[in-house]
């Protein structure tokens, strides 16, 4: 397919740091990392992401602003001008897999115009074994990344220089103007959350772990600082991953071989794992680095999104291969800056449904330039952007294996509470939130006295192992009640006024089980 005027297939992590710093592509790191920085593009470009249109994705893509729709003949034209371009260059390829269960896993083969996202997509994706890359045969799907080719708009029928255009019924998938690897792997996952669905594996964007001893399998969800890669990392668990898995008749399994995990003010005391799978053979975006050869976390003057990945082996309590048991507990993780909402709420299979297709946590006051209030945000399954299909397939598939397997559902809010984060109220405790989980993982709520808020349909414990009985209660934190009971019913009228516009044909038992702003 690819002609080249070198083809280098499955080169070892070693190989390509040496040929990536010989083109000058980045540098190591003392710790052996290979830094590199991407440019113009240091995240995901949505407006640049397009589906091909025909008779397989018409009536089953969830056509709107996240799922943009292209012709076939855009999409061949681009990819006959980029084989073009590569023509005179050296490509790097890499066979693997995405998925641990190799029952349900989709074979790769990915064509990199530079050796460090070969690397990228090496550590990223599940590595062959040297039988496994003999009998390999032939690919699921193919990956063209060319990031030094820019696409003329007018020419190309695109929306910039870049371009994320997947053909699902060729099974191909091209990646043009953009060197943020990120793509690469969210190209993959988006792969997968539509072809999975068919063999009734729910496809989720979540970090999972798992009790060494037990084999008891836990779920966690969360948008960007909800604490859910903190939560997930518990030394005394195993992690299965931290991103992408999949929920089958069997059990989870993870999609990937690696983790792609943020670096903007990392440090050794908190995210120890992460901070120690930084070295040879990882590697590190847009992270700057100091004349001495070491990195400076705390910069983000190229951008505050910086990345580090790194195999999955790199983290020391790691499962290999990743897959877990059917998972007795599943935790919606968010961030509530309104302050408003219970520290953690047991969820019926209808508000587990509600909730996972909703998608909430809030943005806060200064994180973002004009931001003075709390602003919510709403992400539909955790993950809108990756999610090809209607949201309600997946909410159905979930509510299908809570009633199949009896797995219990809590929300945790990670937030604030006793008042909104932009009055200066406080944010919960960490070891307040890891009680929660802990009594969430060992079914301590089994039983136990619950009271039930009107205004957010939500029914929460009045009790938790190692919690103060009054933080359970967000009103009770509030010196002023009437001032909690006007805040929280403005962020359930934003919830309401969410869904009626997002999932207007949602069935009403779902409906229902949301709050009642």
């Amino acid at each position: 397919m690819i002609k080249a005027k070198n083809l280098y297939v499955n080169l070892s992590s070693e190989e390509l740091i040496r040929i990536a710093l010989e083109k000058g592509e980045g540098r190591l790191a003392d710790n052996g990392a290979l830094v590199v920085e991407t440019g113009k593009f240091t995240g995901r470009s949505p407006d640049d992401k397009f589906i091909v249109d025909d008779e397989l994705t018409h009536d089953t893509v969830a056509w709107g602003k996240v799922n943009r729709p292209t012709a076939k003949k855009t999409f061949n034209d681009l990819k006959k001008r980029l084989l073009e371009y590569l023509e005179d260059k050296d490509v790097y390829v890499f066979k693997g897999f995405a998925g641990a269960d190799r029952k349900h896993a989709r074979r790769f083969i990915v064509y990199n115009e530079l050796a460090c996202q070969n690397l990228f997509i090496r550590n990223l994706l599940i590595r062959p074994d040297e039988e496994e890359l003999k009998d390999y045969g032939e690919a699921d799907y193919t990956i063209i990344c060319c990031p030094g080719f820019k696409c003329e708009p007018e020419r190309d029928g695109t929306h910039s220089e870049a371009a994320i255009l997947i053909d699902y019924s060729q099974k191909e998938i091209l990646i043009a103007g953009t060197a943020y690897a990120g793509e690469i792997k969210k190209s993959v996952f988006s792969t997968m959350n539509y072809c999975l669905p068919d063999e009734d594996v729910l496809p989720m964007h979540c970090s999972a772990n798992m009790d060494p001893v037990t084999k008891e399998t836990a779920l966690f969800f969360g948008l960007s600082g909800t604490g859910k890669t903190t939560l997930s990392a518990d030394p005394e668990r195993m992690l299965i991953g931290d991103d992408e898995h999949g929920f089958s008749d069997e059990g989870i399994f993870n999609f990937e071989g690696g983790c792609y995990a943020k670096c903007i003010n990392l440090s050794k005391e908190k995210e120890p794992d992460i901070y120690n799978a930084i070295k040879e053979g990882s590697v590190v975006e847009n992270v700057i680095m100091r004349e001495d050869g070491s990195l400076d976390y705390n910069d983000a003057s190229l951008t505050e999104n910086t990345r580090v990945a790194y195999p999955l082996y790199y983290i020391r309590n790691a499962l290999i291969p990743s897959v877990g048991g059917i998972p007795s507990v599943i935790i919606f993780l968010t961030a509530d800056a309104f302050g408003v909402l219970p520290p953690i709420s047991i969820l019926s299979k209808e508000a587990a449904m509600y909730h996972f297709v909703t998608g909430f946590t809030s943005k806060v006051a200064g994180t973002e330039r004009g931001i003075k209030e709390p602003v919510p945000t709403f992400s539909t399954l955790f993950g809108e952007p990756f999610m090809p299909l209607d949201p309600l397939v997946y909410a159905r598939m979930l509510g299908e294996k809570l009633d199949k397997y009896d797995t219990k559902v809590y929300l945790i809010n990670t937030g604030w509470f006793g008042g909104s984060a932009s009055s200066g109220a406080k944010r919960i405790d960490l070891k307040y939130t890891r009680a929660m989980v802990r009594a969430c993982l060992n079914d301590e709520f089994k039983g136990v006295e619950t009271k039930h808020s009107e205004i957010f349909n939500l029914d929460f414990p009045v009790k938790c192992r190692d919690v103060p009985d009054e933080i359970l209660d967000p009103m009770q934190m509030w010196k002023d009640k009437d001032a909690y009971n006007e805040q929280a019913r403005t962020l359930a009228k934003m919830f309401t006024d969410n869904f009626k516009k997002k999932y207007p044909d949602m069935p009403e038992e779902i409906v229902k089980a949301g709050p009642k702003g």
